[in-house]
């Protein structure tokens, strides 16, 4: 696992992380001992950097982070949790320092720590990244020494681009996956340029990238890949990348065909996105241990081609990116 500079922190971490969203809840139901078993897993495996938040399963996957921990003393792991999503109606008024405060006070619960290493605004409204405010009050609650970094989980580039402009904001993360490349472009020259880490998330787009799916395969009640479709509940980007789902399957069967032998279609997927150094981490999701293994066996694939980056590029240009590209 190599270890890629976390911007400005001073921090290296494993290129491969783990998103633990699936282990908290909104994907069907996670055994807590198979959730505990796919971080223990990651963290065999080299993994070093940990993503939740403070909603996933109302605070549960925080709590599951905390147990893993605690039974590792000593280990040097990055967790980056968020905040901000427990509004009950996503305003910029609602990102007050008292709220700000009260969220993170918190997460350091279910963590279980004396301070966050890194605190994401958790998707906000566009227009907050245009209240100095809000920004404010991090870097109040950092003063405090309740936080030690704090970045922004945003939907769209124009988000991460504004964002960067605070000096407070050390991380953006970003949806950057095979099905969502806008990134690749201004966003990642600019983050290179004021050294912000860069956090890939979404990178399976949903499980769509894993190979696994069928035009038939059926989603849990409580799994969002039923229920956000269409955006019913957060940003329909979120789910499948925003991708029509049998766009999606028909451009699954062209990648296919570029998955080197011994490897997996998730694997391709991930040593993608890896494949640009803006990346600072890609951070996908595992319900088991064998997924989790099998994420962080990733990093060990050979550099792609010029001539598979060539043809991944064109999969997009021609299937997706009419879809996708200028919404996000």
């Amino acid at each position: 696992m190599q270890l890629r500079k976390f911007g400005r922190t001073g921090r290296r971490v494993g290129e491969v992380g783990f998103g633990a969203w699936a282990i908290g809840g909104s994907w069907g139901d996670v055994d807590e001992g198979e959730a505990v078993a796919a971080l223990n897993a990651a963290l065999d495996a080299g993994v070093t950097f940990v993503d939740t938040a403070d909603v996933y399963g109302d605070g549960r996957s925080e709590r599951i982070v905390a147990k893993v921990l605690k039974e590792r003393p000593g280990a040097d792991i990055y967790v980056a949790t968020k905040a901000g999503r427990r509004l009950p109606q996503q305003t910029v008024a609602g990102y007050t320092y008292a709220n700000l405060s009260g969220w993170i006070d918190r997460s350091l619960q279910n963590l279980g720590v004396e301070a966050l290493d890194l605190v994401q605004l958790h998707c906000p409204p566009t227009d907050l990244y245009y209240h100095p405010e809000a920004f404010d009050a991090l870097d109040r609650i950092k003063a405090e020494g309740k936080i030690r970094d704090y970045g922004v989980s945003v939907e769209r580039l124009e988000e991460g681009l504004k964002a960067i402009e605070y000096p407070g904001v050390v991380s953006v993360q970003i949806i950057f996956n095979l099905f969502r490349q806008r990134p690749a472009g201004l966003f990642f020259a600019t983050a290179k340029k004021r050294d912000i880490a860069v956090i890939a998330r979404v990178p399976l787009a949903s499980g769509l990238l894993t190979g696994k799916l069928k035009a038939d395969s059926t989603f849990a009640d409580d799994d969002h890949r039923k229920f956000n479709r269409h955006g019913e509940a957060f940003d329909v980007g979120e789910t499948f990348s925003g991708v029509p789902y049998e766009v999606g399957l028909a451009a699954v069967e062209r990648i296919r065909r570029l998955v080197p032998g011994g490897a997996t279609m998730a694997q391709l997927a991930l040593r993608w996105i890896l494949m640009f150094d803006p990346v600072t981490v890609v951070i996908p999701g595992a319900r088991n241990a064998a997924q989790a293994r099998a994420n962080a066996e990733a990093a060990d694939l050979p550099w792609l081609e010029d001539a598979d980056m060539a043809a991944l590029k064109a999969i997009y240009d021609e299937d997706i990116k009419p879809y996708v590209h200028q919404k996000w």
